[in-house]
């Protein structure tokens, strides 16, 4: 038996409309575009508008003469037409300022003019009303995500000039061929594909990928050293992520009577991070017992018992893109045991010898240097260590790493790891200056299945994180107010549980 088929094959796009009765003609259009209120006030120009010309100035100086595209990104599909919360590009907020959830789609142009370059924005305005856009698309409609700003609102926000998205293809084909682009790499599939065809269209293929790369490398390194916009944001970040911390422990009673009690502080973290933020900077680490010493432990599913330790390695990111990064480990009863107080207090000498190396002008590699030779000490007074802390500290020997694997340090700020394409002459191998921010983060892990190390030992893991700004006097903890030594965490603790009684 044969089936004659009349209706056509329908495209991806038209399938999405199959469970929809979106209303239709010209009656409708006109009614749903009559009879709405003013509009409120736009934006006022964002504080941020007064840092980047200066940026802009960093990076045109870096490229004279070409054409550099840096895409926001765009949203990604989480579970069919419902997408991830959005979150831009870092080197596209740091260029222009939008933070938060803003202008997915949206491009930054520098485009070379005389000795510099003519900065644009393009990106999606608002449409009217009485546009079928307002009310029947679900990206860009007013009804759907909320009435989004006009071009004139825009340039009045970031200070950035700016154009609709549909004219960006003209305006970065002009010249090509006399003009060299480049385009961040891994920012927006759809843009560098359009770029990838210009290039072909233009034979500048050659050498395209290198410098993309150094693109990227390049707006890295500009975050080296944050301005005062940035250092007052990295505050925020801390002051919203102590903030957590404390709710954290507030809630950690209820969490010794869940099943899976990590969790239940991951979630009252998220939640703070979330009313007073723009949300997590990463993925919170709640790690009790021996879940501790595996370093990336997110999947926060385990119980939370007295007379263990919780690690918690958390960061919470505000408005403007911003995050911290602080871990502190606490006993889960309120009180160290004598052998969890002796690691503690190993560590905790760790990360006060970083900050005082930090005072001088030293290498960044240097901190990490100073960390390890605390923890070879300490490990050799245990009997741990196969040899001297000496012997071990040497290139060819790092016994001391089994315990410790990862670095002591990374830069902070738009990214949780900021600053990671920069070439290790500018990162590892630079020296301190003022505006870095960093963080000092040693660690002691001791598996619970590790033979090499006493019984006593065993399943502690125990890392203590601070957030570090360079400034003209030497070195500060940003992250001051939350405390830290062994004392000061029972009594922190004591205090909150006091509260709540």
């Amino acid at each position: 038996m044969t089936t004659d088929r009349t209706d056509k094959t329908q495209t991806a796009e038209e399938k999405a409309h199959n469970r929809t009765q979106r209303p239709q003609g010209k009656v409708f259009r006109q009614f749903i575009g009559e009879d709405w209120g003013e509009r409120p006030p736009g934006p006022k120009r964002m504080e941020v508008a007064d840092y980047t010309p200066a940026r802009h100035e960093t990076l045109s100086k870096l490229f004279p003469g070409e054409r550099l595209i840096i895409p926001a990104g765009d949203l990604k599909v989480r579970s069919n037409d419902t997408d991830y919360r959005f979150r831009a590009h870092s080197a596209f907020s740091h260029l222009s300022g939008l933070g938060g959830e803003d202008e997915p789609g949206a491009v930054l142009v520098f485009n070379p003019v005389d000795e510099g370059h003519e900065v644009t924005l393009y990106f999606h305005p608002r449409a009217p009303r009485s546009s079928e856009e307002f009310y029947a698309d679900s990206r860009h409609g007013e009804f759907w995500v909320g009435a989004r700003l006009s071009a004139e609102e825009m340039e009045t926000a970031t200070g950035i000039k700016v154009a609709h998205i549909d004219e960006m293809k003209d305006a970065i084909s002009k010249d090509l061929g006399e003009v060299q682009i480049r385009v961040m790499p891994q920012s927006d599939q759809a843009v560098e594909a359009l770029v990838a065809e210009l290039r072909e269209q233009s034979g500048l293929t050659e050498g395209a990928a290198q410098a993309d790369a150094r693109l990227a490398e390049a707006t890295s390194e500009m975050r080296l050293t944050k301005d005062e916009f940035e250092i007052a944001e990295m505050q925020k970040a801390i002051d919203v992520t102590a903030a957590g911390f404390d709710e954290m422990i507030r809630a950690l009673p209820r969490a010794k009577e869940h099943w899976r009690g990590e969790r239940v502080l991951e979630g009252v973290f998220h939640a703070k991070a979330r009313e007073e933020g723009n949300g997590l900077g990463y993925e919170t680490i709640a790690a009790a017992g021996n879940n501790a010493n595996t370093l990336h432990w997110i999947t926060n599913d385990g119980q939370v018992r007295d007379g263990e330790l919780i690690l918690i390695d958390a960061g919470a990111e505000v408005d403007s893109l911003y995050t911290a990064d602080i871990t502190r480990t606490l006993p889960i009863s309120g009180k160290f045991t004598e052998t969890q107080r002796e690691v503690y207090d190993a560590v905790l000498e760790a990360c006060e010898r970083c900050l005082e190396v930090a005072q001088s002008k030293v290498q960044f590699k240097d901190i990490h240097a100073a960390a390890m030779e605390v923890i070879a000490k300490h490990l050799e007074r245990w009997g741990i260590l196969p040899v001297s802390a000496e012997e071990s500290l040497k290139p060819e020997n790092q016994y001391h790493r089994r315990w410790m694997p990862h670095g002591t340090s990374h830069h902070l700020g738009l990214d949780v790891h900021d600053c990671a394409q920069a070439k290790r002459e500018l990162y590892q191998d630079s020296y301190l200056e003022p505006g870095m921010i960093f963080t000092i983060e040693p660690g002691l892990y001791f598996r619970a299945d590790d033979l090499k190390i006493p019984e006593r030992f065993r399943g502690i893991g125990v890392r203590i994180e601070d957030d570090i700004l360079v400034t003209d006097d030497g070195a500060i903890r940003m992250s001051e107010s939350i405390p830290r030594t062994a004392a000061d965490v029972e009594q922190w603790m004591a205090d909150i549980w006091k509260e709540n009684s």
